[in-house]
């Protein structure tokens, strides 16, 4: 049986125990791990694990507020031997994964108990492979806004008992109220729950505790927002001034959206591009940098009404805004390039990183035609034509042509 008896030193060894616990508490914890409970100097965490660990005798400390002192409180018992609860698996949507990134891994063991991912899909049958997992426990509900398609699965960790009523909202302003919905609480215990209803017809008062499961059912005139880039123009709040569909499919594939990467939108306008570059990847970030307080608001309007709710969007011109900005794994211009701006721009640029300029106007495509002379890249001219009435008849009507500059740092 494993023991803190063997430690023999305490800085680099697994001083630091993350153990998950489900509703059975310490019951359906191995025998090993409930060892480690029991000779425990320290337990931290929230209420709820305090109470299924009713017997261990250890020095209790509640989850610190605020939150962010977390890290401070734990390294402050250093040496002693610390056991650290929480719910499920610990790098699964939970705490163990960020204490990780602040504690070298090398001084932590991790004890993974059930998630209620793994509950959850048991419960309603389903494949976890075939499932969007999200959680919205935290943070911001719209971004599970972005995965509601046509027949998708989703489980949600839930941020209290009122996310389910949001979601079902979500769900049917967007023409997918026939969906099925399912509140999972207590999953594993005694006292364990479950909600059934229709997102239309949503009205269970659930416990704050729960997990969602959503089988998405989409009606004949709801709205289709896939995460690949070229969401229609009439669905962004804007000025007129703004990456139009197809540039904007061809802009944001240029970009190359990857999981967790950073783009500097630079003079972001309504946003567009940043709010598709961080629907296309999961947890990819956007910074939009705009001078205008009427286009900041659309932006802000766009990201919680798609589903990018954590796009950061700043006052700003260039290039004095960009000095504080952290590096960037993609730029976005949507016009007004000059030398100055993309000397700062290049620079911040991390290795591998990608730049992508667009131009209207004969001045500003002078501006990419000579940076592309003097630095390389990609150039090229994009045209569209839209079909529309002429008279009574029907014609086309062209957009002003678009300049697009791209390059990748090497």
């Amino acid at each position: 049986m494993w023991s803190f008896d063997k430690l023999v030193d305490p800085v680099m060894s697994p001083w630091l125990q993350i153990i998950g616990i489900g509703e059975d508490g310490v019951m359906g914890l191995l025998p090993a791990t409930r060892a480690v409970i029991d000779a425990a100097e320290v337990i931290i965490g929230g209420e709820r694990h305090h109470r299924l660990t009713p017997d261990a005798t250890a020095k209790r400390i509640a989850w610190p507020s605020p939150f962010d002192a977390m890290i401070d409180t734990i390294q402050s018992y250093r040496g002693q031997r610390v056991v650290i609860l929480v719910t499920g698996d610990p790098l699964w949507f939970s705490i163990g994964a960020r204490i990780g990134r602040a504690i070298d891994p090398s001084e932590i063991t991790y004890h993974p108990q059930l998630s209620a991912f793994q509950l959850a899909a048991a419960r309603m049958g389903w494949s976890l492979a075939d499932v969007e997992t999200l959680t919205v426990h935290g943070r911001p509900v719209e971004q599970m806004i972005a995965f509601i398609q046509p027949n998708v699965r989703l489980l949600v960790l839930t941020t209290g008992a009122q996310t389910p009523n949001q979601i079902a909202t979500f769900l049917t302003e967007r023409g997918f109220g026939n969906s099925k919905m399912t509140v999972l609480a207590a999953m594993g215990g005694a006292d364990e729950q479950r909600f059934d209803g229709i997102a239309a017809t949503w009205s269970h008062s659930v416990p704050a505790f729960n997990t969602l499961a959503v089988d998405c059912v989409a009606a004949s005139d709801a709205a289709l927002l896939p995460r690949v880039p070229g969401l229609p123009d009439d669905l962004f709040q804007s000025d007129g001034t703004m990456t139009k569909q197809e540039v904007r499919a061809v802009t944001v594939a240029k970009l190359m959206p990857m999981r967790g990467a950073l783009l500097w939108d630079i003079g972001c306008g309504c946003g567009s591009v940043a709010v598709e570059w961080m629907r296309a990847a999961r947890y990819a970030r956007a910074i939009g940098v705009e001078p205008r307080a009427d286009r900041r608001a659309m932006a802000a309007a766009n990201a919680l009404t798609l589903g990018a709710p954590n796009l950061e969007i700043r006052d700003g011109m260039a290039p004095e805004c960009l000095a504080d900005l952290p590096p960037p794994d993609a730029i976005f211009v949507g016009g007004g390039l000059s030398s100055q701006v993309f000397d700062v721009a290049w620079s911040a640029l991390r290795p591998l990183g990608r730049l992508v300029a667009n131009a209207v106007t004969l001045e500003s495509e002078a501006v990419l035609v000579g940076l592309h002379a003097q630095h390389g890249g990609d150039l090229v001219k994009m045209a569209t034509h839209r079909a529309e009435p002429v008279g009574r008849l029907t014609g086309w009507r062209p957009s002003m042509p678009v300049t697009q500059w791209s390059m990748v740092k090497r």
